[in-house]
């Protein structure tokens, strides 16, 4: 695929509103007044990314989600705000359908600037016990081609299993692994991995030599009722044994995908608190809420391991 040289870093942004944390009222921002993410290096994979990322896959399926029903202007200046913010790590996935409304966004956000993630729903190639390896490894082939395709870019950064449930899935899915392995031999993936929705998957995850990248469900409330995979301590400690073994953690949920949502301070302290993960998704739909955990990202540094 050719790369087209055609993307120039953006401008100023314009002042947005914020919520300021338990007030209801909204409080114009210059963008003076929202400081930047700190860049990170992402575990062993070599990649420099901000510490937060703009997730896309807030109830997400069948190839759109709350991010997409927003529209496509809208949902294109939402990932402008992001990288004038300082933003430039983006949470994509072919389950949400967000990669055309980010193909737009890099008609002016530099592709090299910017850390782009995607999901590979596996689901839809047919029954496992149907379906013999050569053909699975095709599939891995032409659907990395359309992903570049679809966003316009010679590589992708991350490329994911999307959402693990079964412990052995390292067995089930080792064609995959075998051809996401040779597209990073070949450049056109820099970080391979999986996102887990399933604690004995973590496990899994955790001492699988294959993978470079956990996407995991993380936040203070723990539990089924925050969309966790285990308690807060249980969660937290097989994180960290992760990150020892040499594994890049991402944390999603913060939020508990919206059940925490009047807790936000106290969830991004609680994130902001944990030495196990190297940066965090969260499902911005307002430019205002991208702000708002900015200030508080800013407010609560990382803790060091």
């Amino acid at each position: 695929m050719v790369q087209v040289n055609r993307r120039q870093i953006l401008g100023a942004g314009a002042a947005a509103a914020t919520v300021l944390g338990s007030s209801a009222q909204a409080v114009p921002l210059d963008s003076a007044d929202v400081p930047p993410p700190p860049q990170i290096q992402l575990g062993n994979t070599g990649i420099t990314m901000s510490r937060i990322g703009q997730g896309t896959g807030v109830h997400g399926g069948k190839r759109q989600s709350d991010q997409t029903r927003m529209g496509f202007d809208d949902l294109v200046a939402l990932f402008h705000h992001s990288y004038e913010r300082g933003i430039t790590f983006f949470d994509l996935a072919d389950l949400y359908g967000t990669h055309v409304y980010f193909r737009e966004a890099l008609r002016t956000i530099p592709r090299e600037k910017v850390t782009i993630m995607s999901k590979m729903w596996w689901r839809y190639d047919g029954p496992e016990n149907a379906t013999k390896a050569p053909h699975r490894k095709e599939i891995v082939r032409s659907t990395l081609e359309r992903f570049r395709h679809e966003i316009d870019t010679d590589y992708l950064d991350i490329v994911l299993l999307h959402c693990e449930t079964t412990r052995n899935w390292d067995e089930q899915l080792k064609p995959y692994m075998d051809e996401l392995a040779a597209a990073k031999e070949k450049k056109q993936v820099r970080a391979v991995g999986v996102s887990c929705h399933d604690f004995g998957a973590l496990e899994t995850a955790a001492e699988c030599p294959w993978v470079d990248v956990v996407l995991a469900r993380i936040n203070r409330k723990g539990g089924k009722a925050a969309k966790m995979d285990g308690t807060t301590e249980e969660v937290s400690a097989l994180l960290q044994k992760m990150k020892d073994n040499g594994k890049a953690v991402l944390g999603m949920k913060i939020f508990g995908e919206g059940t925490l949502v009047d807790q936000k301070e106290e969830c991004i302290q609680f994130a902001q608190g944990l030495t196990a993960i190297d940066a965090m998704t969260i499902g911005f739909q307002k430019k205002e809420e991208i702000d708002e955990v900015l200030q508080l990202i800013h407010k609560y540094p990382a803790q060091q391991a």
